[in-house]
């Protein structure tokens, strides 16, 4: 599968990262050129945890993000759809909870957690919205949720040289450090496929998130945005 529109078919999707899981984290480092590292730094800062806060990190993939969440000293829950994902997560991080479990469809409780964040994952869901749905939803009133996500930089120059980057110098890369090239192929498609970072604002207000904004990371690579549950009704 190569085709990155937003009809996604969950079940190749998840065999993909299946596939990628045991190299995934230093595939990822070495096409970030280390920058995944401040940016899951970011991702944690601007969460805002406080010592046995309740987290829930959908997407967590092998659970590195997860791993620095942790050490704040917050109880985190790691969600991915992928079971080889999940797999690899459990036997680096023994001491995290994993959950095997559809982002539109989270197996917790209403209100269960204090923060909820994703990273690099909402553009690999079939349908974002209901997923934004449902981290509400788990969300206690006045609950925070922090994205992170590969995005439009503003700025032209910077734009022509991501796209080159994506499609010249990625590639051969990918064929150097994955054992699944075609799986690169999916994910530099999605990137270039998602939304902007006012539209992504956008579905987050539609979602009843208060307190919406983003920050740009790296030039407008990457983004964090930031939303907030209502306080009262979780609804």
């Amino acid at each position: 599968m190569t085709s990155a529109d937003l009809g996604k078919n969950p079940t190749e999707v998840a065999a993909m990262f299946d596939d990628v899981a045991p190299g995934y984290d230093r595939t990822n480092a070495i096409l970030s050129m280390g920058a995944s590292s401040l940016w899951r730094i970011a991702t944690v800062r601007a969460l805002g945890i406080a010592p046995g806060d309740r987290v829930l990190d959908i997407a967590a993939g092998t659970g590195t993000s997860s791993a620095a969440i942790a050490r704040t000293g917050a109880r985190v829950t790691a969600l991915d759809f992928s079971a080889g994902m999940v797999a690899v997560g459990r036997e680096r991080h023994p001491d995290i909870e994993f959950v095997e479990g559809d982002a539109t469809a989270l197996p917790f409780d209403d209100a269960s957690f204090d923060a909820v964040t994703i990273s690099f994952g909402l553009r690999n869901v079939n349908d974002p919205h209901a997923a934004l749905a449902e981290m509400r939803r788990v969300l206690v009133p006045g609950g925070r949720l922090v994205i992170c996500e590969f995005t439009t930089p503003p700025n032209g120059l910077v734009r022509r040289v991501y796209d080159a980057y994506l499609s010249k110098v990625m590639p051969r890369i990918v064929k150097l450090s994955s054992t699944n090239p075609d799986a690169y192929t999916y994910l530099m498609e999605s990137i270039r496929d998602w939304p902007t970072q006012g539209v992504l604002a956008s579905w987050l207000r539609d979602a009843g998130f208060t307190g919406v904004g983003y920050r740009n990371l790296t030039g407008g690579v990457v983004a964090l945005h930031r939303g907030t549950t209502p306080l009262g009704s979780n609804r």
